[in-house]
């Protein structure tokens, strides 16, 4: 497995963020692992779509898919994903609604 620059770390973890599902997957999973069929149940969305988002998010390295006889548990990959989770969780912005107007209709950023 190759492991990422920082940049490269950052820009992985911000894709990841970037769709509402994907993040609500890293929210589920930073309190234990999780099955697939429990993880699209507990969020709303249809197995295939959570097998997408689950093949990204591996795919950026954040999370690893561990074997268990037939069925694979998802898990963070590395305990500090948790952490750094819930410190932007406890962020507060500062946003100015006159630098993006559209924000509150089409979203923003």
């Amino acid at each position: 497995m190759e492991t990422a620059l920082q940049f490269d770390a950052l820009a992985r973890f911000g894709h990841a963020l970037s769709d509402p599902t994907r993040t609500q997957i890293l929210l589920s999973l930073r309190a234990g692992p999780g099955y697939p069929s429990e993880l699209a149940d507990r969020i709303g969305v249809s197995r295939q779509i959570l097998s997408n988002h689950l093949a990204c998010l591996r795919g950026c390295g954040l999370v690893v898919a561990v074997p268990e006889g037939r069925r694979s548990r998802y898990e963070l990959a590395d305990p500090r994903i948790a952490a750094a989770l819930e410190d932007l969780l406890g962020l507060v912005l500062a946003v100015d609604p006159a630098c993006c107007p559209v924000s509150d209709t089409e979203g923003c950023c």
